[in-house]
């Protein structure tokens, strides 16, 4: 079957169970596709053990005991440790590193059956939001080769939508789920913060960090957050006690009175055109259904980009404190003593980018700077938090577009940051308050770029997030749409 790489999960997964094809011979046509690295897109890749977690695929299939996504292949971003394969998150700090167990997310995967095809490439230690801050090279969109995926979870976007594996797992901390998902035309959803276990899931910011699946349709993106999530007090104590639940049993379900709030504050004057216009088409095939538009507010939506950029460098400069050269990860060659040591490892392995956040986040936590920076953004943050909850008095759902423009070109923003900072104006403010949120295809803008709608639903409404984006999908073609030669 030549066009094996083209069918969806539920696809793979029906024709897995029926015996029509092997988890052997579905891994051999990913593995061929990933063959010279297109978009560079993974960081590790072993086929070895990907074949032979297909053949145990294979045979439980024969035995009766198989899962229910038993040989469907899956990536996975690079902070996710594995035991199979190298965890480097994308940096010359952990260039090599292999852990001795698989992170809870690829554990749930695993058990559900899934084949993991290698590790994707990322923004070093997931800081960036267009894939160009990785040790190993930028990762390319599969769209247009010289534009960005985005990021951090570029690779996965990147993997997805050039057809080399039909579903991959991201990690969102201030969008790098939603923002690669709508840059490269694919699906993509962060859970409520704490849903998914981080455990053995690399540190970026721990009060913001959450995995999520990426995958052309929201109905595969649901088969998998169904493996993802669930409660593992033992190993991640911001886990939270909540059962995990099948998210496909609401998909389908009629939108009719559904209210769908519309911040004015995501259609100013920043959003480009052509992103807008899509936004609307989209919204507006979403009335048709029976939902319909209510005009809602979030005033400290400019706030999230300053709070975000407080928060997350705080935490990074006390995670990344770990890597010092000394148990693990990159180490200088030459040094005088255990200061230089330290000094030299982390100069040689760290990349710019990681750099400024955490002497960033060193700043604003040292004496003299934490009340005027650090304690002011985290009351900013639950006023953000406030801002939400008040308006889902008024909507059951929230949309908007997951960024102001399609992606741009690579290097374009070399030398500048900040630009890529205010891309994340409309994904920071629900990763603040911890929300959940998603990106769907919603057509294309200049360039016939990707445009991504976001939807921000209340704690815990995953599963309507999901079936709003699984009926826009039943009445649009933008998700099965592919980049030429896919």
């Amino acid at each position: 079957m030549s066009d094996l790489h083209n069918l969806s999960v539920k696809a793979l997964a029906t024709l897995l169970q029926t015996k029509e094809v092997s988890a052997v011979e579905v891994a051999t046509r990913f593995l061929a596709r990933m063959g010279g690295n297109p978009h560079n897109a993974f960081l590790d890749i072993d086929s070895e053990a990907t074949l032979a977690q297909a053949q145990a695929s294979d045979a439980k299939l024969a035995n009766g005991t198989a899962g229910p996504l038993e040989g469907v292949p899956v990536a996975h971003k690079d902070v996710f440790v594995t035991r199979d394969f190298a965890t480097t998150a994308g940096s010359k700090m952990l260039s090599g590193y292999r852990s001795p167990f698989d992170a809870t997310v690829v554990q749930g995967l695993r058990s559900a059956g899934m084949v993991t095809l290698g590790k994707l490439n990322c923004d070093e230690f997931a800081m960036g939001s267009a894939n160009e801050n990785s040790a190993y090279g930028a990762v390319t969109n599969p769209w247009d080769t010289a534009r960005v995926p985005g990021g951090s979870s570029g690779g996965s976007a990147a993997a997805v939508a050039a057809g080399l594996a039909p579903a991959a797992t991201g990690t969102d901390t201030g969008g790098s789920i939603r923002q690669p998902a709508s840059f490269c035309g694919i699906t993509g959803i962060k859970p409520t913060y704490g849903r998914a276990s981080r455990y053995g899931m690399i540190a970026y910011a721990s009060s913001l960090d959450q995995a999520g699946p990426m995958a052309r349709s929201a109905e595969d993106c649901a088969l998998l957050l169904s493996a993802m999530c669930g409660p593992d007090p033992d190993r991640d104590s911001t886990s939270l006690d909540v059962p995990a639940e099948d998210f496909t049993l609401s998909l389908g379900a009629p939108l009719d009175g559904l209210r769908i709030g519309i911040p004015k504050e995501f259609f100013g004057d920043g959003l480009h055109a052509d992103v807008r216009a899509a936004v609307d088409l989209a919204l507006a095939e979403l009335t048709k259904q029976g939902a319909k538009l209510v005009p809602i507010s979030l005033p400290r939506t400019e706030l999230s980009i300053p709070v975000y950029y407080i928060i997350a460098p705080a935490e990074a400069s006390s995670n990344l404190s770990r890597f010092d050269g000394v148990k693990f990860g990159h180490r200088a060659k030459d040094y005088t003593d255990l200061e230089s040591m330290y000094k030299r490892s982390r100069a040689e392995g760290l990349g710019s980018e990681v750099k400024r956040r955490i002497m960033t986040g060193t700043y604003v936590l040292s004496h003299g700077y934490y009340d005027a920076y650090y304690l002011q953004a985290q009351k900013i943050r639950r006023m953000i938090a406030d801002d939400f909850q008040n308006a889902f008095k008024d909507c059951d759902v929230i949309a908007g577009p997951v960024a102001p423009s399609v992606a741009w070109k690579l290097g374009e923003n070399a030398g500048d940051p900040v630009a890529d900072y205010l891309a994340d104006i409309f994904t920071l403010p629900a990763s603040l308050a911890g929300l959940p949120g998603m990106s769907v295809p919603a057509g294309f803008g200049a360039h016939h770029m990707p445009v991504g709608l976001q939807l921000i639903g209340n704690y815990f409404k995953e599963a309507q997030l999901l079936n709003v984006a699984h009926r826009l999908q039943q009445a649009t073609d933008f998700h099965l749409q592919k980049p030429a030669g896919v």
